[in-house]
């Protein structure tokens, strides 16, 4: 989520989501900071959405909640993904459809739209105008020649936005350390059909839910080779729904049939596409791997994961490529076969961009640290002086003024985690305890007290979970008490500080015995 302001004016390209690691247990998603513009919702002229990747759009909803009628300008897939997603929420801003090369006005924002390729159709590149300078946002994009739709980056466009001057230049760096060019989609085909022929039983294929190309794939090798195709999973049903609708994904007269009605088909006449390319837990494919799916998958099944790993999401994946792989299932994936190429421009495609846009300032972005460095390295290389080259963390301002661009100001962001039905209500010292729940266990210690007796009246009673084994606690027992008891007779009375005597005594043991720091809860009440 980028934010650009003039004249009073807010312009936010983008409202997207990450997604929790293994350090953020029990979260769903993570939200931008919106609280820097929340005092100033009223002076957004417009949210421009570049694709319809969650990690683009995923947060609209939560900004919408925040102001209703918010306008939306995008693609003509962009808005329908969008619309879609705002119907569960009950949110109905108004939208603006744009097209390739159209140019609109947004208070005082003149914006341009290029066609660029993605792993998504009716990506765009946005040309930001304004009286103090011109940005071009790139969103994300590559340069296949032989794309799919033959909608093909538009160069062009970028060239001439180049002649008449970009003042900064905001490009995607996910695959910068990547060299030379990404390979075409069309260069998976022949590696598809090697799989499908090969294949005795149904395969299963796991794509994102909405990679139209790579679904359109899919469908006609599944067609030449005789399958039907059923999808599974709600996003992707949904999704592709939306895509056919709009005439984006093309499946021939009786090939797709129901998901319940695969069982009566032949195995070796079904194709399956579903969710959980990425080793999400409650996603299609992780549940069939755990047997936990109406769809169980046998010895002579083939499953496809037709994406790239997410930075982060290794190990998930992996779990579910073994769990497979004990079930005897041949797994096709980026690893072992061509089955994915990346939708983000390789560094080659990264140095011809900046040769012919020729831009005063570059802003690496989209990607982690090592990314946006290495799309830094390469703007250098290209002559760009090192002064003009912008790598800035979340929250960084930049002022732009008179064609010259500089770090002006820092604003405090964090991450806003949705946990259930709850928004920013988790922080970072909930997720602590949680993760040493997770990794150290958790011992609870109860006792009640007489302030007036100076006694300990019940327990200590003391409980450990989490520990693997049963944990003798009679040593520590003991110890507790008698914390408890000194303390009483030196007149202490202040429940709190008794707690955390109870604290320290456990822990120093756990540590000593057991060589473990877990979650220790102490609960001292007065009789």
């Amino acid at each position: 989520m980028t934010v650009f302001e003039i004249d009073g004016k807010i312009l936010v390209v983008d409202c997207g989501v990450l997604f929790p690691a293994e350090a953020q247990p029990g979260v769903d998603l993570i939200l931008p900071d919106f609280s820097p513009i929340a005092e100033r919702l009223g002076e957004i002229v417009a949210v421009v959405v570049t694709h319809g990747h969650e990690d683009h759009v995923g947060a609209l909803p939560y900004l919408l909640r925040l102001r209703s009628d918010i306008p939306i300008l995008g693609s003509r897939l962009t808005l329908a993904l969008v619309e879609a997603k705002l119907k569960e929420f009950r949110l109905s801003p108004p939208m603006t459809r744009v097209a390739d090369g159209e140019v609109v006005s947004s208070g005082p924002f003149t914006l341009e739209f290029l066609a660029v390729n993605h792993s998504i159709p009716d990506a765009m590149a946005v040309s930001i105008g304004t009286s103090a300078g011109r940005v071009l946002h790139t969103g994300d994009f590559k340069m296949d020649q032989l794309p799919l739709d033959g909608r093909v980056t538009d160069l062009n466009g970028f060239a001439r936005l180049g002649d008449l001057g970009v003042d900064v230049l905001m490009i995607d760096s996910t695959n910068a350390e990547i060299p030379g060019f990404v390979p075409s989609e069309k260069d998976i085909v022949p590696v598809l059909d090697r799989v499908f022929t090969r294949a005795r039983g149904r395969i299963i294929v796991a794509s994102f839910a909405s990679h139209v190309h790579r679904v359109q794939q899919i469908i006609d090798t599944a067609v030449a080779h005789g399958r039907h195709v059923a999808f599974v999973g709600r996003s992707m049903v949904r999704n592709m729904a939306i895509a056919r609708d709009l005439g984006y994904l093309r499946i021939p007269g009786e090939t797709l049939v129901a998901s319940d009605d695969v069982a009566a088909l032949p195995d070796d006449r079904v194709v399956l596409i579903c969710t959980g390319s990425q080793g999400e837990p409650m996603s299609a494919l992780s549940r069939m791997a755990n047997r936990d799916h109406a769809v169980v998958i046998g010895d002579d099944d083939t499953v496809i994961l037709a994406s790239s790993l997410i930075p982060g999401n290794e190990n998930a994946v992996n779990r579910v490529i073994n769990a497979l792989a004990r079930q005897e299932v041949n797994v096709v994936h980026k690893g072992n076969a061509l089955v994915h190429v990346s939708g983000h421009a390789a560094a080659g495609e990264l140095r011809y961009v900046y040769n012919i846009v020729k831009p005063r300032y570059v802003m690496p972005i989209h990607g982690e640290w090592r990314h946006l460095r290495a799309n830094a390295r390469i703007a250098e290389s290209v002559g760009i002086a090192e002064d003009h080259v912008l790598v800035v963390d979340d929250g960084v301002s930049v002022d732009l003024s008179a064609g010259e661009a500089r770090v002006s100001g820092f604003t405090p962001v964090g991450h806003v985690y949705v946990d259930g039905a709850g928004v920013g209500d988790i922080t970072e010292a909930h997720l602590k305890d949680r993760r040493i729940l997770g990794e150290e266990g958790f011992i609870s210690v109860f006792a009640a007290v007489d302030f007036v007796s100076g006694a300990v009246v019940a327990g200590p009673e003391i409980h450990a979970r989490g520990f693997g084994s049963d944990v003798d606690v009679g040593d520590v027992t003991g110890q507790v008490r008698q914390t408890l008891l000194d303390a009483l007779a030196s007149g202490d009375e202040d429940l709190h500080d008794l707690q955390q005597r109870v604290r320290r005594v456990v822990g120093r043991w756990v540590n000593t015995t057991h060589r473990r720091r877990p979650m220790i809860v102490p609960v001292v009440v007065e009789a």
